[in-house]
């Protein structure tokens, strides 16, 4: 238990210490707190250390989520939304992160031995307002968030499972159905969220292919919308390489549209539900995000549910911003055999530049969908 708290506290506290170093934040100034962790729920919650930490107000609405896997962070970033669209004027921080020491698999099931070579250590830190005063140097506007569940099918439901083997090592298990089941589920989210970013284009050959196949023909190939007239970047959730593999074949992306999932599986392992955030960096980091983007992010989990977002950035991004108000990023130093990082997003807010910039129509869209 110790060594798990101590694991939370590296990440979750170097995550936060970096987005209050670089947007200015103060304790006080936080409404609404937000943090998941899917494996490791210990009392007092994760939450109530953050408020112990940073002596939050003695009003804050707190919120612990835990069991909802890799698509937790954008739940978290949807409960936050909902909460602002509640209370006016008021900051909310989430806080994302998967701690490991706990479930680490000490038996022989092959199923249950995989995620101890996936995941690592990884947390993420989110601001976001509602503030009017703040619109004017926000770095992203949230859009859309759109969730799905197939939870109500048990195939679905026990994909992704916590459990003990015939000699009482408990563990998670993969189902080998897995990769189907989260398809499906990600189709669904998918379904749901292009009318809302498609082209109209796109929307009119989806819906005559589809009464072409009930009407005409039903052995018509089934016309997949082309995702990429409604985004630019895509952060396809690192959960694995086949996860990446079967996604980039399937919305016919290009290797540089997938270059941000695979280098953050590469160099960080699966981080769960913080891994999109990591992704979205990669893309700051190499100046793709300019200012008028418009980014989406869709996860999917254990249960198994998919969850999809999508916003727009409000300020270029050439190069990683050090600034009040700017997105920020650090990994911290491995301490343990399995690599340790955090990673700080400020969702919120950046100043303008004082040198004027071009401004483009880039959108993006991040998918995970694994929990």
């Amino acid at each position: 238990m110790e060594a798990s708290r101590a694991e939370a506290q590296l990440v979750i506290f170097s995550a936060i210490d970096d987005l209050v170093r670089k947007t200015g934040l103060k304790p006080k100034d936080v409404d609404i707190l937000v943090v998941n962790c899917s494996l490791f729920s210990p009392t007092p919650s994760l939450s109530a250390m953050i408020v112990n930490k940073y002596k939050l107000r003695s009003n804050v609405r707190s919120f612990n989520l835990s069991g909802m896997g890799c698509s937790a962070g954008l739940i978290s970033i949807d409960l936050a939304r909902d909460l602002l669209q509640v209370h006016a004027g008021s900051n909310a921080l989430v806080v994302s992160t998967e701690i490991i020491t706990p479930n680490f698999y000490k038996g022989s099931r092959r199923d249950m031995l995989l995620p101890n070579c996936l995941f690592r250590m990884g947390a993420a830190a989110i601001l976001l307002s509602n503030r009017r005063r703040d619109a004017r140097r926000a770095k992203y506007r949230l859009v859309h968030v759109v969730r799905t569940h197939k939870g109500a099918d048990d195939r679905a439901y026990r994909c992704v499972y916590e459990e003990e083997d015939d000699t009482g090592h408990s563990g998670i298990s993969l189902s080998k159905d897995l990769m189907a089941i989260a398809g499906e589920a990600l189709k669904s989210n998918i379904t749901t969220i292009g009318p809302l970013v498609l082209p109209m284009s796109e929307q009119l050959l989806f819906f005559f292919t589809l009464v072409g196949r009930k009407l005409i023909n039903p052995k018509w190939k089934p016309y997949i919308p082309d995702f990429k007239q409604a985004f630019e970047h895509f952060c396809i959730h690192a959960g694995g390489r086949a996860v990446i593999d079967e996604l980039q074949k399937n919305l016919q992306l290009s290797a540089e549209h997938v270059e941000p999932s695979r280098m953050t599986l590469h160099r960080f392992g699966n981080t769960s539900s913080s891994s999109l955030w990591y992704e979205l960096n990669y893309i700051e980091s190499k100046g793709r995000m300019r200012r008028g983007t418009a980014s989406g992010r869709s996860g999917s989990g254990a249960g198994s549910s998919a969850t999809a977002q999508s916003g727009s950035a409000y300020a270029p991004s050439r190069r990683p911003s050090t600034g009040r108000g700017q997105t920020a990023s650090t990994a911290t130093p491995s301490t343990s055999r399995r690599s340790s990082s955090s990673r700080n997003i400020h969702h919120e807010e950046e100043e303008e530049e004082e040198e004027e910039t071009t401004t483009t129509n880039h959108k993006a869209i991040f998918i995970s969908y694994v929990h």
